[in-house]
């Protein structure tokens, strides 16, 4: 994400979505595509999150699952700067906890410590094989379960990313010295979620899910409640008891509404920006415009508690829907990516090409379920290999459809396309002006601060400031752009920006603005590269060979998974607030003065 989010920049730099890139691109059948894409990603995701929580929920106060589907959405209401808010504070929120609970869990009586929880997994070795791993034991990496279930969760959430509108959007919004940093810390800091929580509560259920003090003693816990997620409250309400349990929520509450408040701002553009604005009502007010957002957020809601409540009576439970997402949601990722780096993409691949790729991945996810097991339902296709083939199949098949349609008929996109977006804005913002100040920006024009001109990675959205006595600022015309196409410079746009020649698009960063963004962009690969090598390749599939963990081995990893989780903490909880230490004094400051008449009143 921290790569597209700088070619972005370079290609679309006025771009405020990622739907507006394609439909200024393929037009409107190929945006009316991608806007299906985009729902079924976002609306799925959503409804599956609270199909979760209502199923955690259920198993754990038993609250109604109905009741409990509806009213998780009511906590996830607000807009892009809300999401913001809520995701800093629900993360350092949910950090708290997780690091709470693995310590708690770790250093409670019942369970010893590192060397205590080492010697009871070793003790119900018999009564934990787990085929298909190196001699049934938890304690090692060859796991064939595991490998398939880590590559499809790959691919799952690569399409919850990608294919989400609201991470597009927040690239968009941030500067990019801000986003290719902030999501490389990112995918450091995400380890710390399921490296040490999952080693000690999933090893710690194991140990003690046969002992008087699990909760569902003496019976087992069913492979039904291991797929709704019920292993971790069981073990926080045996080892930590009710005060276990309220945090547990408190954590889940975290999880749900970020998800959820991300999902409905996300819809709600689409919904009223992309369709309303784009096809329904194009002379529509910004205030209409707001109007009709919240009106969509109120729709989303109803619909995703529709789907959840559809899905949990459909029998469907945590484990299917991470296998069925890749399936819906990876077929638009290559041809969305390819958007932006491949100009010979046509349209009728980038229409064709993600239908295509749902329908194979479809195929090969039934078919496989059906030849392997002997039939489709809930069950057979819950089982691990025709999943992973369709998840393979739903994100490759589109690449080689684009290829193949593109070279039917081959075409060359021109990048300059791409910068009709800020004609087309400015064409709406100056309908009504003296034409004089259609290059400049007035100094009481706060939605064109002076300051973000000065700034060619702002998020700020704005074009070149001349007046008529200047001259026209003169680009060197063999200037080259990020994949070595030339950038041709041309004269201001004008207000018919319909019938404008496509020389009249002008990029609004200068070479110096280009060569910095570049920079990013190149860091934003190695990082993306590195990171995948060192968290794959180097560490942890070398220790996918015949080999248990000894007890200092153990130790050293659950000490360094430890770690992990504090350094996360510091790396997007702590670090944020001394990056932002200025902004939050002068909003401090702002505040403060602001609030000193009322206090002097009363």
């Amino acid at each position: 994400m921290a790569v597209l989010g700088v070619m972005a920049k370079i290609r679309v730099p006025y771009a405020h979505t990622s739907l507006e890139i394609v439909r200024m691109r393929y037009g409107k059948i190929g945006h009316l595509v991608f806007i299906v894409l985009n729902l079924v990603n976002n609306v799925f995701g959503c409804a599956s999150m609270i199909m979760t929580g209502s199923q955690l929920i259920y198993g754990v106060s038993g609250m109604n699952f109905v009741a409990a589907t509806i009213l998780i959405p009511l906590g996830a209401v607000g807009g892009l700067k809300a999401t913001f808010l809520t995701d800093y504070l629900h993360t350092a929120i949910a950090l708290i906890l997780i690091i709470y609970f693995t310590l708690s869990v770790l250093t409670n009586s019942a369970v010893g410590g590192l060397s205590g929880l080492y010697d009871k997994v070793v003790a119900t070795a018999g009564e934990n094989y787990i085929s298909g791993n190196y001699e049934g034991s938890l304690l090692t990496f060859k796991s064939k379960g595991a490998i398939i279930w880590g590559l499809i969760l790959k691919f799952g959430n690569l399409a919850l990313v990608v294919m989400d509108t609201a991470f597009w959007q927040k690239s968009f919004a941030t500067e990019v010295r801000a986003t290719v940093p902030g999501y490389s810390i990112a995918a450091i800091a995400v380890f710390g979620i399921p490296w040490g929580l999952g080693t000690v509560i999933g090893l710690t259920a194991r140990a003690i899910h046969n002992t008087p003090i699990f909760p569902t003693y003496p019976g087992e816990l069913t492979a039904t409640e291991v797929s709704m997620g019920m292993v971790m409250p069981y073990t926080l309400k045996a080892l930590l008891g009710d005060k276990g349990i309220i945090g547990f929520f408190f954590l889940l509450f975290m999880a749900l509404t970020s998800t959820v408040s991300s999902s409905m701002i996300a819809v709600s553009s689409i919904l009223s920006y992309d369709i309303y604005k784009t096809y329904l009502n194009p002379k529509v007010t910004d205030k209409n415009l707001v109007r009709v957002s919240h009106l969509t957020v109120v729709i989303h809601g109803i619909f995703i508690t529709g789907i959840s409540i559809a899905m949990n009576y459909g029998g469907a439970n945590m484990t299917w829907i991470n296998y069925l997402r890749p399936v819906i949601s990876c077929p638009g990722i290559i041809p969305l990516i390819l958007t932006l780096f491949w100009s010979r993409q046509t349209r009728l691949a980038a229409i064709v090409s993600p239908i295509l790729g749902f329908f194979t991945g479809l195929a090969v996810w039934l078919a496989t379920a059906e030849s392997m097991y002997g039939a489709i339902d809930i069950d057979t296709t819950s089982n691990e290999y025709p999943a992973l083939y369709a998840a393979i199949a739903s994100f490759f098949s589109p690449a080689l459809y684009s290829v193949l349609l593109s070279l039917y008929k081959p075409y060359q996109f021109d990048w300059r396309e791409f910068l009709r977006i800020e004609l087309a804005d400015e064409t709406q913002l100056h309908a009504k002006s003296d034409t004089s100040t259609l290059y400049g920006v007035a100094e009481s024009n706060d939605e064109y601060p002076q300051h973000a001109l000065k700034d060619p990675t702002s998020s700020v959205k704005s074009v070149p400031v001349t007046s008529p006595s200047e001259p026209k600022r003169v680009l060197d015309p063999e200037r080259i752009d990020a994949l070595g196409e030339k950038i041709i410079p041309a004269s201001p746009p004008s207000l018919s920006i319909f019938q404008a020649n496509i020389d009249d698009a002008q990029h609004p960063f200068d070479d110096a603005a280009l060569k910095e963004l570049l920079k990013w962009l190149k860091i934003a690969c190695i990082s993306f590269v590195v990171l995948f090598l060192v968290t794959v390749v180097v560490w942890p599939l070398p220790l996918y060979r015949d080999y248990i963990f000894t007890k200092s081995f153990f130790s050293g990893w659950t000490t360094v998974a430890i770690i992990w989780q504090f350094a996360a903490f510091g790396a997007v909880v702590i670090f944020p607030l001394y990056d932002g230490r200025h902004a939050i004094a002068t909003g401090a400051r702002g505040i403060w003065n602001a609030s000193k008449p009322y206090f002097s009143h009363t």
